[in-house]
């Protein structure tokens, strides 16, 4: 019995050598993330901060009639010679509703990454400003899982995190693509991150496909045009010109500084 073990074991270990060295990494190219968000839910429960509004009762109703569950967006994540480019792809039909134009249902960053250095460079346009955000990447504290999926044809392993204090984090990720980085400023996992979900914001950016091909210096230029700041001046500015906005300011916070 013993003698089986061990021979199914020295198997095990062969196939996973064998799996190692054929395995093809990627290290340069370019992966389409989709962003959906689940529009009804965020109204749900901006309607429950004001429960006595009736009319926005009877709003709600209507897009509900005349608009999709899930608002989807798309956008493009360059990596190669240790550096990412996330950039959102412009939509080609805007939002009709001006009643419920959340700022989540909206892509206003485009985010560089060194992960040689941990340097990020982050345009975000917030209303009328455009702010060019010069700082380190986001420090985030993963707890790596034993969870599986396949997310654009790779194998991705699930990890979990908490940010910005409250903001429950579900990540997958692939080693496959050995490069620290993902969509808008996930990063810090040991491989690429294909997937991310925020369930209480009601957030997902999932890749839909990953093209592996050479990355030139060109295409993985930062960012330039914006006033210049860093995170935590950027947080005091919005927090100043967020102070009246009542039950809508936290919500607005951190989805301005995620």
């Amino acid at each position: 019995m013993k003698i089986k073990i061990i021979i199914l074991a020295l198997i095990t270990i062969s196939s996973q050598s064998a799996f190692a060295q054929f395995a093809h990494f990627v290290t340069q190219g370019v992966i389409e993330f989709e962003k959906r968000v689940n529009t009804y839910a965020l109204i749900i429960e901006q309607m429950k901060r004001y429960p006595d509004d009736s009319f926005g009762t009877k709003v709600f109703e209507d897009y509900q009639k005349n608009n999709k569950q899930f608002r989807s967006l798309k956008s493009t994540l360059i990596f190669g010679n240790n550096q990412t480019l996330f950039t959102p792809i412009a939509e080609t039909v805007a939002q009709t509703n001006n009643w419920f134009n959340f700022p989540a249902t909206q892509q206003n960053n485009t985010i560089f990454n060194s992960t040689l250095d941990g340097t990020s460079i982050a345009q975000k346009k917030i209303y009328e400003e455009t702010y060019l955000l010069k700082d380190s990447t986001r420090k985030i504290d993963w707890k790596i899982t034993t969870e599986m999926r396949e997310i654009a044809g790779y194998k991705c392993r699930r990890a979990n995190a908490i940010i910005m204090d409250s903001i429950y984090v579900v990540a997958f990720y692939t080693d496959l693509i050995p490069v620290s980085g993902g969509p808008e400023a996930f990063t810090g996992l040991p491989g690429m991150i294909l997937g991310i979900a925020l369930p209480k914001e009601h957030i997902t950016w999932f890749a839909t496909s990953v093209t592996d091909q050479t990355v030139t210096p060109d295409k993985l230029k930062a960012p330039v045009k914006g006033k210049p700041t860093d995170t935590k001046k950027l947080t005091a500015i919005l927090q100043e010109a967020l102070k009246d906005w009542g039950k809508e300011a936290k919500e607005l916070l951190k989805i301005f500084l995620m």
